[in-house]
Formats: structure tokens, C-alpha cells, sequence
């Protein structure tokens, strides 16, 4: 029989070492400094990349000479992308590139004066706590984590603990949604406490205590001039959404869902004129560029369900973006771009092209896409299988969504939820695209896994409270097979004893003796009350973990282990002992 042909393109293997048999990723050879950079192979039919870069797009007076630029006299770089096109390595160039050890910091340089990387970095929150990053197609997909206080709940200590909930879960970036409270006290609370980039919508701020329809351009330039001065470090700014759109929206089965969209196309039909985020767009990128804010051009006519996606109106939305994106470069800013929510499988591929063609290669930061809309409380379930797709096709950034979506304001837990969500969508999807070292750290849980080496394995999860809370409610020490096969179905254990095997004998991580382990942590015993599996009282021996029952002294082994006492007795320990049978 022919041995099957790999669709080997040439991208990098994901795993440093090669490790395992592998043949690595079926994606695109890396292209850093080209168009594609980390990208996956196009379906037949999709737009082709753009010739064009920010380098196409300079100020008046800029000429570009050999690899870099030169300015007019007396210039003075202020942006990222301004010291980029000087040929300059920011001190912030380098901590990306630190960040993100298979760039080097003049690769970061040359992706910023492309305009296909961005350094969210506020002048003002670089002088508080923030470790700048880099969001684009050179690096590894970055998530967003929303958060804000309503009117109806939360408060500013809850937000900025839940700034740092979301960033110990993950969060590369957090956006600030506040509408209700003391939105200026929370701003300020969130920037000051923060490592990571901050974002917000700013109309949000600039409607409070007062209508819409009440809203000009003077109140629309304090505004991001104050959030400006608070160190916001990237603005969601909806300049897109123009009044020729808006017939497109008419037979939408759910209209507009953007609360900025909405709020602004409203503004447009009371007042008869277009979107003043549009018409004042000069004004706004001087103060964007003052303090090199990162844009955030945001999409007011993203789809909100699957019968309204890839329409006329998201689509022409889109171009209008690409036209802000070319002025935005010409005035020296940095930019992104934000897409669509609710998109059918089938089409997020397109989408996410469409974008890198238009935009010229501007990140592409997407929520979702959410891939069905019958889920409701599994939002983020549902929208992580389309972020996976979307960051292996074309984006960038993804916003997490949480359980809560389309229900209510999220709570700590629904941040997790949706934190852990878009780190796996994330995770997958540079794997997936060969970027290098990206599988590392599943070799190394791999080989924790092979060897039956329980406490390197819960070391290396992601979570590893849940992981050791769920297999302790099962089997409360650490055997050679887990509750999943038993004794003797175990695979794992059987590939180990095979000699001829490599499989679970990885120098470092064989394990010569059981190890007692600590009783479980109160996380660990909250994840398993929340359950409701156990009883009480055997949640209360788990807490106090006891392995007498077992045999176990420490510094020996416990004799349901295979290779410390008969096949069959460990059998017999394992059924009296270890599992617990539960009925319904």
C-alpha cells in the first residue's frame, strides 16, 4: 500500500526539540517580514493578501529611503510606529521581543513599521505598572478579557479584582466596559493596578448623564483626551459605522448589536448628519498620537446571529475601516482592527482574509466568532471553536466571551470560564501554525503524562487545581493508572512496561516511588462542593487526605501500585480502596 503524502508546506516544527514522530505543521513557511508572517493555506477563493503595508502610508514630508525612513526636519517621534519607520529599537521593542523569544527585537521593529504589529503602550500607564506586549501575526495570539461595572452591579474593588482574576487566568489585555458607577474612579483604579494593556469604548463615558442625541464633537474630544490622560492604552473607536450603512441594516433579523454602533447610528438619523467619530477623525488621532494610544477601530455593524453574517452592511463597514486604517498610519498611529461575533464555520475563514487584504495586515482582534446561537450559558464554548479558527486564519487577538453572554455581567468564575477558553482557541491555533517552542510545554505534560508522573503532570496543566481536584474524586493517591481505565485497561501503563517502548521513560520525569501529597487546598475542595459528586464527609477526608487505607508511609509505595505487590491484589485494593462507586 502508498504511504499517504503529508501536505508539508515547510512551516516550523511547533515543538523546539522535535520531540515525538510528529511531521509537525501542515501550515504556511514562516514569512516574517512578509505579508503572510504565521498564516494558514487558503481555501481556493480567498482574497490574496495586500501588496501594500503601513509603509505605503506615510505622513506628508516622509521619505522612505533603503529599509527605514527620514522625517522633516525637527520631527520628533512620539509613536511606536514613528520611532519603527526611523529605523529605532524601543525600549518596548525589546521587552516584546523578550516576551516572544522567537522574534528578535529588529524583527518586532520591522513588524511595527509595517503596521502589522502593535505595542498598546499609553505614555502614561508605561510610568505605572505596565509590561508592554505585542499583538499581531508574528506573535503568539493574545486574548481579552471585558470587565465593567453596570448600573445594576459590581463596583470598582470588584473590577480591579477581577482585572487581576482575569490576568492570573490569562488575560493579555483587559477592556474596561464600565457603565455605571464612578467610571473615571474605576478607570484610574483599573490603569494604576494593571501589567497588562488597557482598552475602552470612550462613548460609553461620554453619554453618561446625558442623551445621545446631546453629543458633539468638543464632548467627544474631552472625553478621550481624559481617558488619554488616565493611561488608556488602546481605544475602541466605532468611526466606521457611516450613514450610507444604515439602509443596509434595515432587514437584519437582529439589527445592530454594538452598544456603540447603536448609539451612534441613532445619532446619526436625529441629527441628519454622519457618524461625528468620522468626520472628527483628524482631531482624534492628534490626541491618539500625543499619547500613543493604540487604535481599536472598532465594528458597530458586526453581526449579532448567524443570519446576518458576512452581509453588505458588516462587509462595508469593513472597507470604511480599511480607509481609517491608511489615514490613521498617515497621522503616525498605531491601529487594529475589531471583527465580527456570530459567524457560521464555513465563513470565518473569509472573513479573517477579507481583513488581512483590505487592512493591508493590520491585527485583526475578534470576538468569538460565536459558531451557533442556540447555546445560551455555553457562549463560550460556542465562540471559542470559531476563535480557533479565526487566530489560525488571520486574527491576531481574540475577545474571550463568557458563559454570561447575552445573559448578564460576569461574575469571577465566568471570567475563568471564559479565560480558559480562549487560552485553549489561542494555545491550538499557534501550535497549529508552527510557531516555534509553541508545543513545548504539551511535550513536557506529554512526557509527565507517559510516565504516570501525577504531580509533574498537575505542575504543567494549566489549571492545576482543577486537575488534581478531579482526579482526587476518584482515586485520592497517585497510582499507576487512573479511575478513567483501571488496573488493567490502562494503555498508558502497559506502553510504559513495554521495554521496547520509549513511551513514560523521559530522563526527569520517571518516578521511582509514590510521592504522598499534600491534602487538597481549599481551591481544590470548592471545585469539588461545586460539583456536588461527593458526599460532605468524603470531601472532608479528601481535605485531610489520608492513606493508611493504602499503605502508604512516606518514602514508600502504596500497594495498589502494580509493581510493588500482585497484579491481583493491586486489582483487589483498587476496587475496595480507591473507587467509589456513585449512584445517581
Amino acid at each position: 500500500m502508498t504511504e499517504p503524502t503529508l501536505p508539508l508546506r515547510g512551516a516550523a516544527n511547533p515543538s523546539t526539540s522535535r520531540a515525538g514522530t510528529s511531521p509537525g505543521s501542515f501550515s504556511n513557511p514562516a514569512d516574517i517580514g512578509g505579508p503572510l508572517t504565521f498564516s494558514s493555506p487558503d481555501t481556493p477563493g480567498m482574497p490574496e493578501p495586500s501588496a501594500k503595508t503601513a509603509w505605503d502610508f506615510l505622513p506628508d514630508g516622509w521619505r522612505r529611503e533603503g529599509k527605514f525612513a527620514t522625517a522633516p526636519a525637527g520631527f520628533e517621534a512620539v509613536t511606536q510606529l514613528e520611532f519603527a519607520r526611523l529605523g529605532v529599537v524601543t525600549p518596548e521593542m525589546r521587552r516584546v521581543a523578550e516576551r516572544e523569544p522567537h522574534l528578535t527585537p529588529e524583527q518586532v521593529r520591522d513588524e511595527v513599521a509595517a503596521g502589522r504589529l502593535v505595542i498598546p503602550a499609553n505614555k502614561v500607564h508605561l510610568k505605572y505598572a505596565l509590561d508592554p506586549m505585542g499583538i499581531g501575526r508574528g506573535t503568539r495570539t493574545k486574548i481579552n478579557a471585558n470587565m465593567g461595572a453596570s448600573p445594576i452591579s459590581s463596583s470598582t474593588d470588584e473590577e480591579v479584582e477581577k482585572l487581576q482574576w482575569a490576568v492570573r487566568w490569562g488575560a493579555d489585555t483587559v477592556m474596561d466596559l464600565s457603565t455605571g458607577g464612578d467610571l473615571d474612579a474605576c478607570r484610574m483604579a483599573i490603569v494604576r493596578a494593571a501589567r497588562v494593556p488597557i482598552g475602552t469604548v470612550p462613548i460609553y463615558s461620554m453619554i453618561i448623564g446625558r442623551k445621545i442625541e446631546d453629543l458633539d464633537e468638543e464632548l467627544i474630544l474631552d472625553e478621550l483626551r481624559r481617558q488619554a490622560e488616565q493611561g488608556v492604552d488602546y481605544f475602541t473607536i466605532h468611526a466606521g459605522l457611516i450613514r450610507t450603512h444604515l439602509p443596509l441594516v434595515k432587514d437584519r433579523l437582529i439589527g445592530i448589536v454594538s452598544r456603540g454602533g447603536s448609539l451612534l447610528a441613532k445619532w446619526m438619523l436625529q441629527h441628519g448628519k454622519d457618524n461625528p467619530m468620522y468626520t472628527a477623525f483628524d482631531r482624534i488621532c492628534d490626541i491618539v498620537r500625543e499619547f500613543d494610544i493604540t487604535f481599536s477601530l472598532g465594528d458597530g455593524l458586526r453581526p449579532g446571529g448567524l443570519a446576518d453574517a458576512s452581509d453588505r452592511a458588516q462587509l462595508g463597514e469593513l472597507q470604511t475601516l480599511a480607509e481609517l486604517t491608511e489615514h490613521a498610519w498617515r497621522r503616525g498611529c498605531q491601529v487594529m482592527i475589531e471583527g465580527p461575533g456570530h459567524v457560521p464555520f464555513d465563513q470565518i475563514e473569509y472573513n479573517m482574509k477579507l481583513q488581512r487584504t483590505l487592512c493591508h495586515g493590520a491585527p485583526f482582534y475578534v470576538l468569538g466568532p460565536l459558531v451557533t446561537d442556540v447555546f445560551p450559558g455555553y457562549d463560550h464554548i460556542t465562540s471559542c471553536i470559531g476563535a480557533t479558527a479565526a487566530a489560525y486564519h488571520g486574527a491576531a487577538m481574540l475577545c474571550y466571551v463568557t458563559p454570561k453572554e447575552h445573559l448578564g455581567l460576569p461574575k469571577k468564575d465566568d471570567v475563568k470560564q471564559g479565560c480558559i477558553a480562549y487560552k485553549i482557541a489561542a494555545h491550538a491555533a499557534d501550535v497549529a501554525l508552527g510557531i516555534p517552542g509553541s508545543r513545548d510545554w504539551d511535550d513536557e505534560l506529554t512526557r509527565a503524562r507517559a510516565a504516570l508522573n501525577w504531580e509533574r503532570h498537575f505542575d504543567l496543566a494549566f489549571d492545576s487545581d482543577t486537575a488534581r481536584a478531579l482526579h482526587d474524586e476518584d482515586l485520592d493517591v497517585d497510582t499507576d493508572f487512573c479511575a478513567m481505565c483501571g488496573h488493567d485497561w490502562c494503555a498508558v501503563r502497559i506502553s510504559k512496561e513495554i521495554v521496547e517502548f520509549a513511551s513514560g521513560k523521559a530522563e526527569g520525569f520517571i518516578r521511582d516511588r509514590v510521592v504522598k501529597t499534600p491534602a487538597l487546598s481549599p481551591e481544590q475542595q470548592e471545585i469539588l462542593a461545586q460539583r456536588g459528586v461527593l458526599a460532605p464527609e468524603e470531601l472532608h477526608r479528601l481535605a485531610s487526605k489520608t492513606k493508611q487505607a493504602v499503605g502508604v508511609e512516606i518514602g514508600a509505595k502504596a500497594s495498589c501500585h502494580s509493581d510493588y505487590v500482585a497484579s491481583d491484589d493491586a486489582r483487589k485494593l483498587q476496587h475496595e480502596k480507591l473507587v467509589t462507586l456513585r449512584v445517581p
